[in-house]
């Protein structure tokens, strides 16, 4: 049986194909040990109860029991720190495998990278970059020159001018029409105006009142 066991381990094969077949060879011994145990266990149980139906009425019967039942014992803990040292092994080997096909996985990654990478550089990245803004301020010039109607390009100055001597004109009109608004003069002032017309008025009324009586 252990030559068999080991016989898996040699020539030369596939690592990952290697590391499965070793872990499935693992799980095998480790269930014929369990079976094993299971074996052992259950002839402790049988001497352990033969020791104590004999215990009173034949010593020595019971005493034989009790020492096939230690030498089940002692199988059942070496057996036990076997699939110990075998489960050990198996989650050694699980590990190692998963790293392998892990590594495997990022290895193929970086060379699909450099695959698609190919001879670029750093370089001409920045130069391919820089051609792009380029091209982007050129196409951005040219869309403004054709989304321009055809007649409509003045001069900004021109423009500004125009535009000064409208705001003058309006102002030139608000001015001139402040100075025709009739100013209105209080109360006050219209009454004393009005004393000031009061003499005038009779004064003419008296040199025609004269010139009447003359003729």
């Amino acid at each position: 049986m252990m030559a068999s066991f080991m016989s898996m381990f040699g020539g030369r094969k596939d690592p990952k194909q290697s590391a499965r077949d070793a872990i499935v060879g693992l799980r095998q011994q480790l269930q014929m040990i369990e079976k094993k145990e299971e074996y052992l266990q259950k002839k402790i149980d049988e001497e352990h109860a033969k020791a104590r139906a004999n215990a009173v009425s034949n010593k020595a019967v019971a005493t034989a029991a009790l020492r096939r039942k230690k030498a089940h014992e002692t199988e059942l803990d070496r057996l036990a720190g076997t699939r110990l040292q075998l489960e050990m092994q198996v989650n050694t080997l699980e590990s190692a495998n998963l790293n392998a096909e892990t590594m495997g996985a990022m290895k193929k990654a970086a060379d699909a990278l450099k695959t698609i990478h190919g001879k670029m550089t750093i370089e001409q990245v920045d130069a391919t970059m820089d051609s792009v803004r380029e091209q982007k301020a050129v196409a951005d010039e040219i869309a403004d020159i054709i989304s321009t109607p055809a007649g409509l390009d003045l001069d900004t100055s021109e423009l500004q001018d125009e535009l000064e001597n409208l705001e003058q004109e309006v102002l030139n009109e608000r001015l001139a029409g402040a100075e025709h608004v009739p100013i209105h003069k209080p109360e006050t002032a219209r009454a004393e105006s009005s004393r000031h017309q009061e003499p005038e008025d009779e004064e003419a009324e008296l040199k025609k009142l004269q010139a009447s009586m003359a003729l």
